[in-house]
C-alpha cells in the first residue's frame, strides 16, 4: 500500500511538472487561506495555491470555461499536519473529476482535562473496552482519492442574477491508511470515533442551494454520506462487523448559510446533525467492535455541531 502512494505521489509530481512547462503562459493562479472552527474541540487552519490551465475549450458555453486545476495545500490543526494535493478536469460545464492525496501525521493533545487524538490506534483492551496506544508523529496517515462532480444552476436556463438555484452531487472513492496498522487495527484521526482501518471507503454529498446577489449570498442545505468498505473481520468475541453496524451508511445533514464579506473575504456558518448507531445490552461503552448494533433501530438522528468557516481568496 506504501509503494501504491509513493507511486501516485510520482505520477502527480510528473503530470504537474508537464502541465506546467507545457502552459507556462496561461497560468491563472489563486492563493487561499481557510479557517475552520467549530463547537467541538477543534480547529483546522488551511492554505491553498491553485493552477488553474484552460484545456479542452470550446466555442459553447458548456465548454468555453473548460479548464484543468491543480490544488497545492497545507493543513495543520491542534493535533495534526497534512500536505495536499489535488487535480480537477471540467471537461464540460456540468462536470468536474477529480484526483488526490493526502500525507501528513499527528500526535496527542490534553485540553481542559480530555484528550483529543490526532492519531494512534483504538485497540480492545482486556476488559472489551477501549485503550489508546500512539505517540506523536509515529506514523504517516494517507490518503488518496478518486471522485466526480455533477453540478446544475438554473441559471444557465434562465439567466438573471435572482436565478441561480445550484444542484451539486459529488461522489468518490478513496483508499486511507496507517503506515504502521496491521491485521485490521483501527486507528484514530484527528479526533474522530477511531473506526478507521486501512482499506476502501465511499463518501458522497448532496447540495441544494440558492444563491443571491446580496450580502447573504448562499442558503444551502447538504446531505453528506460515508460507508467503510473493508474486508470482513471479526472481534475478539467473533462478531462480523455486521454485528456493530459497521457496514452502515454514515449520513451527515447541514444547514449553510454564507457571507460574502468582499470580494474575497466570506464566512459560513454551518449547522449540522448526523446519524448515531443505537447499540443493546449495554455494549455502549465497550470497544465498537465488542458491541451490539440494535437490529429493529440500528440509527438515530442528533445534533452533531455547529461549524464556521472563514475563507480568504488572493
Amino acid at each position: 500500500m506504501k509503494k501504491r502512494l509513493i507511486w501516485f505521489v510520482f505520477i502527480a509530481q510528473v503530470l504537474f511538472t508537464q502541465v506546467v512547462f507545457a502552459q507556462e503562459d496561461n497560468i491563472e493562479m489563486s492563493s487561499e487561506l481557510l479557517l475552520q472552527l467549530s463547537t467541538l474541540p477543534e480547529a483546522k487552519l488551511n492554505f491553498t495555491q491553485s493552477f488553474i490551465f484552460p484545456v479542452l475549450q470550446g466555442g459553447s458555453p458548456l465548454t468555453e470555461g473548460n479548464n484543468l486545476k491543480l490544488n497545492l495545500g497545507a493543513e495543520i490543526s491542534p493535533v495534526s499536519l497534512n500536505g495536499i494535493i489535488k487535480a480537477e478536469l471540467t471537461p464540460i460545464a456540468f462536470l468536474v473529476f477529480s484526483l488526490g492525496g493526502r500525507i501528513g501525521a499527528g500526535w496527542q493533545l490534553n485540553l481542559f482535562g480530555g484528550d483529543i487524538y490526532g492519531t494512534g490506534f483504538n485497540l480492545i483492551g482486556a476488559d472489551r473496552e477501549e485503550q489508546y496506544d500512539g505517540s506523536a508523529f509515529d506514523a504517516l496517515l494517507y490518503k488518496a482519492h478518486a471522485g466526480g462532480t455533477f453540478q446544475f444552476d438554473l441559471a444557465a436556463l434562465i439567466p438573471g442574477d435572482w436565478n441561480h438555484v445550484v444542484v451539486q452531487t459529488y461522489h468518490e472513492i478513496n483508499i486511507h491508511g496507517n503506515t504502521r496498522a496491521k491485521n485490521n487495527e483501527a486507528w484514530f484521526f484527528e479526533n474522530d470515533d477511531g473506526e478507521n482501518r486501512n482499506g476502501w471507503n465511499y463518501y458522497g454529498n448532496f447540495v441544494l442551494g440558492y444563491q443571491m446577489p446580496i450580502f447573504l449570498n448562499m442558503i444551502a442545505f447538504m446531505g453528506e454520506m460515508e460507508l467503510f468498505l473493508y474486508d470482513g473481520v471479526q472481534s475478539q468475541s467473533g462478531n462480523n462487523r455486521s454485528d456493530w453496524g459497521d457496514d452502515l451508511i454514515r449520513w451527515t445533514l447541514s444547514g449553510i448559510l454564507n457571507f460574502q464579506i468582499t470580494n474575497q473575504f466570506s464566512v459560513a456558518l454551518i449547522s449540522q446533525f448526523r446519524t448515531r448507531r443505537n447499540y443493546i445490552n449495554n455494549t455502549e461503552n465497550l470497544h465498537y467492535q465488542e458491541r451490539e448494533i440494535n437490529k429493529s433501530e440500528p440509527q438515530r438522528l442528533e445534533f452533531f455541531r455547529v461549524a464556521a468557516m472563514v475563507q480568504y481568496k488572493f
